[in-house]
């Protein structure tokens, strides 16, 4: 019978400390709900990366020459000025972050020497393919991104994009069929 007390007592004791342990934790101010697995300073210059590929997008819809130009310079100062060694990951996703970043760059460099708008956007498919790749190896988690495809860009070769929207706007045939696409993923890291 003594064991039996001393055993209830034991347990009415420890159930008495761990609800004390819950009600402090329940105290205990909660982070932020949106905490990034990036640091700040690489999300800000990931964002930059994002804001010039969206206007170089937006400027192939408008087919404006002087701004697709302009937008091109923007993407390569950012893809340059990515900080990298502030990515939280291993070596191996650092240096396929790198990788992205020199081939965006490049690209974007030889966009600016294409002299049609056809090889312009051909520069910028490729640009598409690699920022999609580049989102996906550092989990960028600070907006959405939705990768659309024009099953009719370059005579029914069909071509990716990326956008901030849902809303299909086609930087490849717009003229023609603006809204011609769909949504083919949705990245969404948060």
């Amino acid at each position: 019978m003594k064991k039996y007390l001393l055993y209830s007592l034991v347990c009415v004791l420890a159930a008495c400390k761990s609800g004390d342990e819950k009600a402090k934790e329940a105290e205990l101010p909660q982070g932020p709900l949106t905490k990034s697995a990036n640091s700040e300073v690489f999300n800000r210059s990931f964002g930059l990366l994002l804001t010039h590929y969206y206007d170089l997008k937006d400027n192939f819809i408008t087919e404006q020459d002087s701004a697709i130009a302009k937008a091109a310079r923007g993407l390569v100062a950012a893809a340059d000025s990515l900080k990298i060694g502030e990515l939280k990951g291993d070596t191996m996703i650092i240096a396929t972050a790198k990788t992205y970043a020199l081939g965006i760059s490049a690209e974007a460099k030889g966009l600016l020497g294409e002299k049609t708008l056809d090889g312009k956007r051909k520069s910028f498919q490729m640009i598409s393919e690699q920022l999609y790749d580049l989102v996906r190896t550092v989990r960028y988690d600070r907006a959405v991104i939705y990768h659309d495809y024009c099953p009719m860009a370059f005579n029914d070769q069909g071509a990716h994009w990326l956008s901030n929207t849902r809303d299909i706007r086609n930087p490849y045939i717009p003229k023609q069929m603006i809204n011609c696409g769909e949504v083919k993923d949705s990245i969404d890291f948060k």
